[in-house]
């Protein structure tokens, strides 16, 4: 099995790269963020590499990470989601935004990818949640509030703290996450004016 290639670009495709290895192109099937990435033909290029063997062919997938190949594997845990539809969503999203909307439950952020629609973003959600903190720079705490607010049990001041900022513009991911660092410097019963407050100063680093 094939685990990283290292190279030189020798062309492009529609989704491929050939990486040239002492004479030897390689055909690697890439999201479009990694094919943005990667340097132009003639130039040295690294790509981590997952190997996917079939009877009737070989098939490889080149990362621009160890971390953007752990997602690949992980999406396609999830009953609907093939290779294609996971480049489709690493295409869309970098593994630490996909992080965040799976920890954060932000559907529409994993919806915006082709072939993903309402009922496959919510199930990708519902069965990657627990696995996010560990794949990408999730605060743990932040998970609990999402579940807590979808589940109705969070307090009154931190709904009405995080509504407001959401009126004010902000995206429900950044502003619960804004939230959730405000409450961890506010007093237990912050009233929803000192969590905003706090949450805009988080914003602001």
């Amino acid at each position: 099995m094939i685990g990283k290639l290292k190279g030189v670009v020798d062309s492009y495709g529609e989704d491929f790269v050939v990486v040239d290895v002492h004479g030897v192109g390689y055909v690697v099937h890439c999201s479009s963020r990694t094919l943005q990435h990667l340097p132009p033909a003639g130039e040295a290029a690294t790509l981590s590499i997952e190997t996917h063997v079939r009877e009737d062919m070989i098939r490889l997938f080149g990362f621009r990470s160890d971390a953007e190949r752990e997602w690949f594997r992980l999406l396609q845990s999830v009953q609907g989601v093939g290779a294609k539809v996971a480049l489709a969503i690493l295409s869309v999203l970098d593994p630490g935004q996909l992080a965040t909307a799976i920890g954060t439950n932000d559907k529409a952020a994993i919806g915006r990818a082709p072939g993903v629609g309402p009922k496959l973003a919510a199930r990708i959600a519902a069965e990657l949640k627990d696995k996010a903190p560990a794949f990408g720079a999730v605060d743990p705490a932040l998970v609990r509030l999402t579940d807590d607010l979808a589940d109705r049990r969070a307090p009154a001041a931190v709904t009405d703290a995080i509504s407001a900022l959401v009126n004010l513009g902000y995206a429900q991911p950044q502003a619960s996450a804004a939230v959730a660092a405000a409450m961890k410097s506010a007093p237990e019963d912050a009233p929803a004016p000192t969590l905003i407050r706090l949450a805009l100063k988080e914003m602001a680093k």
